[in-house]
């Protein structure tokens, strides 16, 4: 199939501004949602048990020696640890993602997917953020600083737009195999 003819089978795009304003919304909507949730049990879950419980697990099985604890949203041990407030267990780069998925020109079945792999991409990107950030804090107060102030966000971002571009690129082949004389159809060339 020819770019011309491939171009014309596929449904018209929505126009930049409205993916930008379905992002814009959907990303208000999350924030506004979690920033309501503060104080709550299901903050306190998402914070001090899955979060900072996880961390600790971690760190534990790494470094048995530092026999680190769970105390609320903090991460103690001897010589040092760090507080994991609202906004440090990863839910403002989770909500980047969906918001970027809900706007994206993807079906609803790669939109789910999407946001159910993302969610592990992300819980998994930050607690190795959590990790670099616990033994920073421990052995090198300025890499600390840095890590925590500028690269570990950054990184994060980062790594989830990459995930995003994954699933759109993902979605857009499995449309092209989908279609009559894409390359998995029956008159491929």
């Amino acid at each position: 199939m020819t770019d011309e003819a491939l171009s014309q089978a596929q449904p018209p795009r929505a126009p930049i501004w409205r993916v930008a304003l379905v992002f814009l919304l959907a990303l208000a909507a999350l924030q506004g949602g979690w920033s309501a949730l503060r104080g709550s049990a299901a903050e306190r879950a998402v914070i001090d048990q899955a979060t900072v419980g996880t961390a600790v697990a971690l760190v534990n099985r790494l470094t048995p020696e530092v026999a680190a604890q769970a105390k609320g949203s903090r991460i103690q041990a001897a010589g040092g640890g760090i507080n994991v407030l609202n906004g440090c267990e990863g839910t403002e780069v989770l909500f980047l993602l969906w918001a970027a998925l809900l706007a994206a020109p993807l079906s609803w079945r790669w939109r789910l997917q999407g946001a159910l792999l993302g969610a592990l991409w992300v819980f998994a990107l930050n607690q190795l953020r959590l990790l670099a950030l616990f033994y920073s804090y421990r052995d090198d107060r300025p890499l600390f600083n840095l890590l925590h102030g500028l690269v570990a966000p950054g990184l994060l971002v980062a790594a989830t737009l990459l995930f995003v571009a994954w699933v759109y690129r993902r979605h857009d082949a499995s449309q092209r195999l989908a279609m009559p004389g894409g390359a998995g159809g029956l008159d491929a060339a």
